[in-house]
């Protein structure tokens, strides 16, 4: 028994100091600094109660409207990803030449960074996009980013290029644990493709579809490097992301103790809205 509590503290309590001192103090300090007006510098910062947080849900202030867009974002993105993701799947998984070879290329985009992956976007956007509508005459290419909704698809497009074939990789998975005797049974019943995948598969694959579309509305939520490398919140501050508002009230407005106000309550709400969709999406897992 000793020997054990010995190993457990051994390997457990190097990382459990760690959490403590990179996340949980961290943590404690900005809900403090989020009652303080601490501007980064002054060591001293006075304390003004609830003002922050009075003050990022003023009408018609910066926060909310990059929490809807964010919203909104995160909503399309959390379709898109999972949709292509599982049909990525479906189709590396069933019987087509150079599988593996197929896999790897839909999953390297996820390898790229957040930051370069933008970048080159923006000159596929902005570039690209503009000669082909020219060549065409197909207006709608062209000045893509220069409005708030060719900047909203064009952020849509590229977390989606980015993140479907990690999706994919979940789904593979999930799809490779499925007994092929339930899929031989359907076909001697004579089961359509379509019966097989909305009675078999889609059930099967539901506790990998809870982590999918967990991992996809935290990344989307979460989403800074490539709104800044992308559109950089622009035109106008209107595809300011949750992430990048923050990180320009604290670093560009030194307004650090607002910041970490926007911050705690993008916590709680990221917080929530996670849990929400575990709940619902386990209950759904049981039902099945």
């Amino acid at each position: 028994m000793k020997n054990s509590k010995f190993w457990f503290f051994t390997f457990v309590g190097p990382v459990l100091v760690t959490f403590i001192i990179v996340v949980i103090i961290p943590t404690l300090m900005g809900i403090y600094f989020s009652f303080t007006n601490w501007d980064g510098i002054n060591h001293n910062p006075d304390w003004i109660g609830l003002s922050n947080y009075f003050a990022i849900f003023e009408r018609g202030g910066d926060f909310l409207d990059s929490f809807v867009f964010t919203a909104k974002f995160a909503a399309t993105t959390v379709v898109t990803i999972n949709l292509i993701g599982f049909g990525l799947a479906l189709l590396v998984t069933g019987k087509i030449k150079y599988s593996n070879a197929v896999r790897s290329v839909f999953f390297m985009p996820n390898l790229i960074g957040g930051l370069i992956l933008g970048f080159v976007w923006q000159f596929i956007f902005t570039n690209v996009f503009s000669h082909v509508g020219g060549v065409l005459g197909l207006d709608f290419l062209q000045g893509w980013l220069a409005t708030t909704a060719t900047g909203f698809w064009g952020l849509v497009i590229v977390m989606t290029w980015q993140l479907s074939g990690y999706m994919m990789i979940i789904y593979i998975a999930a799809l490779q644990n499925i007994p092929k005797s339930l899929i031989e049974a359907a076909e001697i019943d004579g089961a359509t493709s379509w019966q097989k995948l909305t009675g078999i598969t889609i059930p099967l694959v539901a506790p990998a579809l809870t982590i999918g579309l967990f991992l996809t509305l935290s990344n989307s939520f979460k989403l800074f490097d490539q709104n800044l490398s992308l559109t950089g919140g622009g035109p106008f501050n209107s595809t300011e992301m949750l992430a990048l508002n923050i990180f320009r009230t604290a670093f560009v407005f030194s307004q650090f103790g607002r910041a970490q106000a926007k911050a705690v309550v993008f916590l709680i709400v990221v917080a929530i809205i996670t849990l929400t969709q575990i709940y619902f999406s386990k209950r759904k897992e049981v039902e099945m």
